[in-house]
């Protein structure tokens, strides 16, 4: 009985490990006023000038003109430049450690981004210097069915789990094309990996929704047998069906690494005839020729914004594929797929008005509310509104000019990244490496 206590205060410990992890997401959040900006809200308050947001506890609590810091708050003068939401990236691979292609099976829906995600990637500091608070880190696009990607929060300097946007739905990468058929890999010796043509990626796809439809009604079978007092044997568990069926109900979103047209239908119908939604097409860049098929099914493209080219089917792509699909209404979004490319995406925002004549605030939105809703995020993000998380990027003038800068990154009330403290932090660090390097000399 003495041990009674031990014990359950170890079991206390436990689960108090277990359950720390998302009371940090929830709780963690800082204190701020950002004062006198233009403030670009991208909801209903439209934009402000000499606007206030004050952010208490990491979340927007009021926004307007006037507003008074509570004691003890730390106020950030924005006067002369402008307040936007926080970048959203919905295509990115930053932040992984070892790999993100599983390119042994063509069929790898059991693996997670989740479990390799690696917070010193330098590509997470890089993000907020370009105002990009929150990215989707996703599996690659070596496979017809890829792995579980995961949304993080650029914390620079914290541990992987608090990176981590636990809000985020689930999503699952799937792939169209030449990485998936591997017609652009260097030939290896020995059996070439099943498929290899477009028709071999579509029969594959079919086959695995085949099978996860027949492992859900073993389930269902199962479950109801068992509620209703028997004692059946449960069916054999796979991890990858497991995920296909959580999609098929609804629980899992899906994004398609795509490009040519005739792909795209044959992915719009394959989802279709098996009854589930594509979240968003990644890259899409001949979805202006099938506009009106993508918006009919409600999917968002999540594209390049002048990316073209650089392999066979890529050729068709043009700069106004993204106005042309806006005009079709399909929710548009611009994505860096690059560590380097994700610290202007503003910049990339900005051709949209150049091609095709998008309106400054529609381009901003391709990087910031339309990214939020291609995520199913845009509950918490993507706009300046009360209630939302406290991400704010804050540029030193128009985000969509060529001379503009970010000055400061915000995510959930907290500085992550001050240009002006970040350059008088190298200077300091220059001048202390030329005094030792000047001592060592005279030594």
């Amino acid at each position: 009985m003495k041990r009674l206590p031990i014990i359950l205060g170890g079991i206390f410990i436990s689960l108090l490990i277990l359950l720390l992890p998302p009371l940090i997401h929830t709780t963690y959040g800082q204190d701020l006023l950002v004062k006198n900006g233009k403030v670009v809200t991208l909801g209903k308050k439209g934009t402000i000038e000499g606007g206030d947001v004050l952010i208490e506890k990491g979340r927007i609590k009021k926004i307007g003109k006037g507003l008074r810091a509570p004691e003890g708050v730390r106020v950030i003068d924005a006067s002369e430049m402008w307040v936007i939401p926080g970048i959203i990236d919905t295509h990115t691979h930053i932040g992984v450690e070892g790999g993100v292609n599983e390119g042994s099976n063509s069929v790898t829906s059991e693996v997670r981004i989740i479990d390799v995600i690696w917070p010193e990637n330098i590509s997470i500091f890089y993000a907020l210097t370009g105002g990009c608070t929150t990215c989707n880190t996703m599996h690659g696009s070596a496979n017809t069915i890829g792995g579980q990607n995961v949304v993080i929060k650029n914390k620079w300097g914290v541990s992987a789990d608090e990176l981590i946007y636990h809000r985020a739905p689930k999503e699952l990468k799937f792939a169209l094309g030449e990485n998936v058929k591997q017609s652009n890999f260097p030939r290896v010796s020995g059996q070439p990996r099943y498929p290899t043509t477009r028709m071999g990626v579509e029969a594959l796809l079919r086959k695995k929704f085949t099978e996860a439809r027949a492992y859900m009604k073993k389930w269902d079978d199962y479950n109801k047998q068992k509620k209703a007092g028997k004692n059946p044997i449960p069916p054999r568990r796979d991890l990858q069906l497991d995920v296909l069926v959580e999609l098929l109900q609804g629980k899992v979103r899906a994004q398609v690494h795509c490009y040519r047209a005739d792909e795209i239908l044959m992915m719009l119908k394959v989802a279709e005839e098996y009854g589930f939604k594509i979240s968003s097409l990644e890259h899409v860049l001949e979805g202006y020729k099938v506009a009106d098929a993508i918006a009919a099914h409600g999917a968002s493209c999540s594209t390049f914004a002048d990316s073209w080219g650089y392999k066979m089917e890529a050729f068709d792509a043009i700069p106004y594929n993204s106005a042309l699909l806006a005009e079709a209404g399909v929710n548009i979004t611009i994505n860096s797929d690059s560590g380097e490319r994700i610290r202007r995406l503003f910049q990339d925002a900005a051709k949209c008005v150049k091609f095709g004549g998008m309106s400054e605030e529609d381009a901003l939105k391709t990087v910031t509310i339309n990214s939020a809703k291609c995520l199913g995020i845009d509950k918490w993000v993507g706009s300046i509104e009360e209630g939302k998380d406290g991400d704010l990027a804050i540029f030193n003038t128009n985000p969509l000019s060529a001379y503009t800068r970010c000055e400061m990154t915000i995510i959930e009330g907290k500085v992550y990244f001050d240009r002006k403290a970040y350059q008088e932090e190298m200077e300091k660090l220059r001048e202390e490496a030329k005094k030792k390097e000047e001592k060592k000399e005279k030594s």
